[in-house]
C-alpha cells in the first residue's frame, strides 16, 4: 500500500490541484531530500491534510473518513488498545458483524493491521483519516473515564483513614489520594478547564472547575479525604506542609501525551480548612494569533502598524480574566525576534517564553513593578512589558521608558478603552504625556463561542428586539455596522434587525450539553492619532474621546460583540452576559 512519489506526483498533475512549476519544485526537493512528497507539499502549504488524505485514498482505492464530529462507542473504541492508537495512529470506529472498521494516517502499516486482526479474530476494513481525526478519537480514550470518576472516588476515599497531622507527608504519598488528585487534574485538562476550584465545606469537599470562564461543579468528595488532598497538592508545589494559617502561593508542571501543563497553586486558609485554586496553563498550545483572538480588520492592522513603532505605550484594558496577559504575550510573541532585548515584570509569571527575560516581583523584598522597572531600565531593553500599571510611581516609569526610547506594554483596570486614558491622567500623569506616550488602547472581554456542532439558527421576534431596544441603542448599533466597511461585507446587514440571522446555544455531547465551546475576544481598538492627542491635552472627558474615536472608525466592544453574534460565533445571550455595565 506504499504511494510513491512518482505515483503521487502523476495524480496531482492529472488532477491540477497545484500549479505544474511549483509541482516539479516539490517533486525535485523531496526526491533529493528523500522525503515524501506528501510531506513537502504540507509543509509549503500547497495542500491542506484532507486533501492529501483524501487523494491518497484515492489511489489506494479505499475510503476517506473524517471522525472529527464522531462520537464512538465505547466498546468499539476499545477493540484497538489505547497504547497502539496513539503509538501507530489507529483506531476503530466501526463494526458491522464481524467486520472491523479501522481509520488510520500511514497506509503502509501493514503489520499494526495485521496484529489488530489476530488480537480481534474480524475481519479489517481500511479507511485513511487525517491526524486531526486521529487526535479527537484519542481524546475519547479518556473521556471514558468520566465514568469511572466516581468509582475511583469512592473506593480510595475509603482506604483515607482519619490520619494525625504527623502522618499529612505520609497521607500525601499514599496511593488512594495520589489517585484522587491524578483523577481530578486529568479530568480538568479532559474538559479544557483553566481553574481547579478546591473548596472544604464543614461536611464534604466541594470541586469545581471553570470551563470558558464559568464555574461547574465537578465532584462532591467526603471530608475525610480533604486533608490528603491539600498535603498532596502541597507536595507537589513544594510547599509548607505544616502550615495552616498563612497563604501560600506555588507552581508545578505536569507533562503527558505530548502536553505539557504548568499549575499555579494558590492556598487560602478558610473557616474549614484551606481552599486551593489551581490555574491550569498549558505551555505546549501553539501560537495564539490576534486573529484567532477575534482581532481583524481595521482594528488589527492598527495593533500590526503601533506594535512596529520602536517607541510608546500599548496599553491593553478589561477587568480580571478578560484575557489581558493572553493579548500581551500574543503581542510579544510576534515581535519576539534575536534583534530585540525583551524584559518583563511580571505578577506572577503566566507563562516562559523564549529569549525573553521574565521578573517575578516581590513586594516583601521591596522587588515592586516599579523598583523591578526601574532596575529593568539598566539592562537595555527595546520593549518591556509591565504585567500591571497598578500605582503612581509604576506608571510615571512606564512612561518615562516610553518617552526614552523603549516600547511598552501594559495593562490597566477599565470599562473601555478611552476610559484608559482620563484613568492615566487622574492618577497623576500629566496629560501632554499621556498624549505623546500611548499608541493605542485595546479594550477587550471574553465571550463563549457557540458550538457549530448544535448551534440553531433564528430571527429576532419583535418582542425580543424590543427587549433588546430598552437596554441598547439598537438603530445606532445596525447604522455604525452598516457603514463599517469591515464588516459589512461578512455579515451584510440590509434591511432590518428581525431580517439577520443569529444563531442559539443548543447543547450537544460534543460540547457537554452547554452549547459553547471555547471563547473569543470582543474588542476596541483606540489608535491615538493628532485628534485624539490633542482632546487628551485639553482634558477632554472620555465621551468626548470615544466620539472621536467612533468617527474615525473604531467598533465598540458592544457592536463588535454584536457583528460576532451576527456571524455566529456567538450569541446575544452572551454579548449582553459580558457587556452589561
Amino acid at each position: 500500500m506504499r504511494i510513491g512519489n512518482e505515483q503521487l506526483k502523476n495524480f496531482i498533475s492529472d488532477s491540477e490541484m497545484i500549479g505544474a512549476k511549483e509541482l516539479e519544485q516539490s517533486f525535485a526537493e523531496a526526491e533529493n531530500n528523500k522525503e515524501k512528497l506528501g510531506d513537502v507539499l504540507l509543509k509549503k502549504k500547497l495542500i491542506d491534510e484532507i486533501q492529501l488524505r483524501k487523494l491518497y485514498a484515492y489511489i489506494l482505492g479505499v475510503p476517506f473518513v473524517d471522525l472529527t464530529k464522531e462520537i464512538i462507542p465505547h466498546e468499539i473504541i476499545q477493540l484497538v488498545p489505547e497504547p497502539i492508537a496513539k503509538k501507530y495512529k489507529i483506531v476503530s470506529f466501526g463494526k458491522n458483524g464481524n467486520e472491523l472498521r479501522l481509520a488510520m494516517v500511514n497506509p503502509e502499516d501493514i503489520q499494526t493491521v495485521d496484529f489488530i486482526k489476530k488480537k480481534t479474530g474480524l475481519k479489517v476494513v481500511i479507511c485513511l483519516t487525517t491526524e486531526e481525526s486521529i487526535e479527537a478519537v484519542l481524546r475519547q480514550y479518556s473521556k471514558s473515564l468520566k465514568a469511572e470518576f466516581g468509582d475511583i472516588i469512592s473506593k480510595n476515599s475509603s482506604e483515607v483513614s482519619k490520619e494525625t497531622e504527623d502522618d499529612l507527608e505520609k497521607i500525601a504519598q499514599g496511593l488512594p489520594i495520589i489517585r484522587i488528585v491524578d483523577t481530578l487534574i486529568k479530568h480538568a485538562i479532559l474538559q479544557s478547564a483553566s481553574d481547579i476550584h478546591i473548596e472544604p465545606d464543614e461536611k464534604e469537599v466541594r470541586v469545581r472547575y471553570r470551563i470558558d470562564g464559568i464555574l461547574h461543579e465537578a465532584m462532591i468528595l467526603p471530608k475525610q479525604v480533604r486533608d490528603g488532598i491539600i498535603a498532596r497538592i502541597k507536595v507537589l508545589s513544594n510547599l509548607k506542609l505544616d502550615e495552616h494559617r498563612v497563604p501560600q502561593d506555588g507552581r508545578f508542571k505536569l507533562e503527558k501525551d505530548g502536553l505539557k501543563i504548568s499549575f499555579r497553586v494558590s492556598i487560602l486558609p478558610i473557616f474549614d480548612g484551606e481552599k486551593i485554586v489551581m490555574r491550569l496553563l498549558n505551555e505546549s498550545s501553539k501560537g495564539l494569533t490576534l486573529e484567532s483572538m477575534g482581532l481583524g480588520g481595521r482594528g488589527l492592522e492598527i495593533i500590526h502598524r503601533d506594535i512596529k513603532r520602536p517607541n510608546g505605550m500599548i496599553l491593553v484594558t478589561g477587568p480580571t480574566g478578560s484575557g489581558k496577559t493572553t493579548t500581551l504575550y500574543t503581542v510579544m510573541d510576534i515581535l519576539n525576534t534575536p534583534e530585540v532585548n525583551i524584559s518583563t515584570v511580571e505578577d506572577p509569571v503566566e507563562y516562559r517564553m523564549p529569549r525573553i527575560n521574565q521578573t517575578q516581583i516581590h513586594p516583601k523584598v521591596g522587588l515592586t513593578f516599579a523598583a523591578g522597572l526601574r532596575s529593568l531600565l539598566r539592562q537595555d531593553p527595546d520593549i518591556i512589558m509591565v504585567g500591571e500599571i497598578r500605582d503612581k510611581e509604576t506608571m510615571e516609569m512606564a512612561i518615562h521608558a516610553a518617552m526614552t526610547g523603549h516600547l511598552v506594554l501594559s495593562t490597566l483596570h477599565t470599562n473601555s478603552a478611552a476610559g484608559t486614558l482620563p484613568r492615566l491622567i487622574d492618577m497623576g500623569a500629566e496629560p501632554f504625556l499621556v498624549a505623546s506616550t500611548v499608541n493605542v488602547i485595546i479594550a477587550q472581554r471574553l465571550v463563549r463561542k457557540l458550538c457549530p456542532d448544535c448551534r440553531k439558527d433564528y430571527k429576532l421576534s419583535d418582542k425580543e428586539l424590543k427587549t433588546l431596544k430598552d437596554n441598547y441603542a439598537m438603530d445606532e448599533i445596525l447604522e455604525v455596522i452598516r457603514k463599517n466597511p469591515d464588516v459589512k461585507n461578512s455579515v451584510n446587514p440590509s434591511g432590518k434587525w428581525q431580517e439577520i440571522k443569529f444563531s442559539k446555544a443548543v447543547g450537544c455531547e460534543r460540547c457537554n450539553n452547554e452549547g459553547y465551546h471555547g471563547r473569543v475576544g470582543i474588542f476596541e481598538v483606540l489608535e491615538v492619532d493628532n485628534d485624539i492627542q490633542k482632546a487628551i491635552s485639553q482634558k477632554e472627558p472620555s465621551e468626548s474621546i470615544e466620539k472621536k474615536a467612533r468617527e474615525k472608525g473604531m467598533l465598540t466592544m458592544l457592536e463588535d460583540g454584536f457583528v460576532k453574534a451576527m456571524q455566529s460565533v456567538t450569541s446575544l445571550e452572551e454579548i449582553m452576559r459580558v457587556t452589561k455595565e
